[in-house]
């Protein structure tokens, strides 16, 4: 199935009206689920849920992982679920099998295991050495210090961080090396400390002591990233034009906020108010070239990619080391969307890629925009409906993963969607 995407020509009019309320964010909601239910129990989770919970699928699926008593849980594609139920299952009574989806069996848990075995944890591979699937028996973990690379996935080093509280002597964690992602690894470190977690970060070394977390309420920020598609949207309008984004805030926690900053450079000013964010196209001529480093919200990059191709602005960025073991290899997946259009985008050296040459807006794209299983790829290229006469992407359900909504979203807005089954012949 393919999703067919226009715009109206009412567009300008409707993001003007409207207000798009952005749904909870999966990242600070799958970390407020976790420590709930190690301070509530898994039994008594449904009744202390966090206000405005992310309805992605990631986060649903945490929750009913954290409620099941089955031996096998399956994680399926949610990478942040399986990280921190590797880490949480360790400290659980009984033995259990974590498994996922054929990508999740390809993504590398070497490094979160081996810390967690240092700690006493005993988790074994039943699969190929150093990737899931996993079986994991769970018991009362001593803790201590350990060390682990600071510029892996930081949902490792929140994993870690998260049942440091269960462990006997708590947790003292170094971080070797430049810290990648340091954004997640303070909001993990916020939401412990509202639940009843004194922590302290000097230098390289994090240490939690032992305690309990206490049920306190929690309402989830909106998902700062999901308004990149917002911000991208808007610096492919015309200038003047204006749009509301609800439930974000100046003071957030999250790496990805770093948004204004940003599409600042490329077109888009950010108003703070106290329901959210007014962005407006600005009159000003646009620069020629972007440069930024991803390390801290690598989940903005194909965003940021696809909308410097859109405006012919070239390219340098670098901290993409970690996307060619996300859902999918999203560099190459990048690199292979975007030369139909005639725009080139390749590795400089391991981690930064340059980006050249502009959208060619006269593609009909009659070739569909393969999303390669990542709802990432499918929103970061749908605001390309503002330039083309129609966009067809592939697999549109694959955007339930993080934001169910936003087809229906941009329909607000005034695009216009259409399911096919065969873009040659609609």
């Amino acid at each position: 199935m393919f999703l067919k995407l226009r715009r109206s020509q009412a567009i300008a009019e409707r993001m003007i009206r409207s207000s798009i309320e952005l749904e909870g964010s999966k990242s600070i909601s799958n970390r407020a689920l976790l420590i709930t239910a190690m301070a509530s129990g898994t039994a008594n989770i449904q009744a202390h849920l966090p206000e405005n919970l992310s309805p992605s699928e990631d986060s649903r699926t945490l929750l009913r992982l954290l409620q099941s008593q089955d031996s096998i849980l399956d994680a399926g594609a949610a990478g942040t679920t399986y990280r921190f139920l590797c880490a949480w299952l360790s400290i659980q009574e009984g033995t259990q099998k974590l498994t996922g989806s054929a990508r999740m069996l390809q993504r590398p848990i070497r490094i979160l295991v081996n810390a967690l075995r240092e700690l006493g944890a005993q988790i074994s591979y039943l699969g190929e050495e150093g990737f899931p699937p996993l079986q994991i028996s769970g018991n009362t973990l001593q803790g201590g210090r350990i060390h682990i690379a600071a510029n892996v996935s930081s949902q490792y080093i929140s994993a870690l961080l998260m049942i440091g509280p269960a462990l006997k002597e708590g947790l003292e964690l170094e971080l070797i090396g430049q810290v990648g992602s340091r954004p997640y690894i303070g909001m993990t470190l916020r939401i412990m400390e509202h639940f009843g977690i004194s922590t302290s970060w000097k230098d390289n070394i994090i240490y939690v002591p032992h305690g309990s977390y206490h049920i306190k309420p929690f309402r989830v920020e909106g998902d700062w990233s999901a308004a990149s598609y917002y911000y991208s949207i808007m610096a492919l309008a015309a200038p003047g034009s204006r749009l509301s984004v609800s439930y974000l805030s100046r003071e957030s926690t999250q790496g990805d906020a770093v948004l204004p900053r940003i599409y600042a450079q490329l077109g888009v000013d950010t108003q703070f108010s106290d329901r959210g964010i007014v962005l407006r196209r600005s009159q000003t001529d646009l620069q020629n070239h972007l440069e930024w480093d991803f390390s801290d919200c690598p989940d903005l990059a194909q965003t940021i990619v696809v909308t410097c191709a859109a405006l012919g602005i070239s390219a340098r960025f670098s901290g993409l080391e970690s996307l060619h073991i996300k859902e999918t290899d999203r560099t190459a997946a990048l690199a292979e969307e975007l030369r139909p259009f005639g725009v080139d985008f390749r590795e400089e050296v391991h981690g930064t890629w340059t980006l050249q040459g502009r959208l060619n807006k006269q593609h009909q794209a009659l070739r569909p925009i393969k999303t390669y299983e990542d709802h990432r790829m499918a929103m970061a290229f749908a605001p390309l409906a503002m330039l083309l006469n129609e966009l067809y992407i592939e697999d549109p359900e694959v955007v339930r993963k993080s934001y169910p909504g936003f087809w229906t979203d941009l329909e607000r807005l005034g695009f216009l969607t259409e399911k096919v089954a065969d873009p040659a012949q609609s």
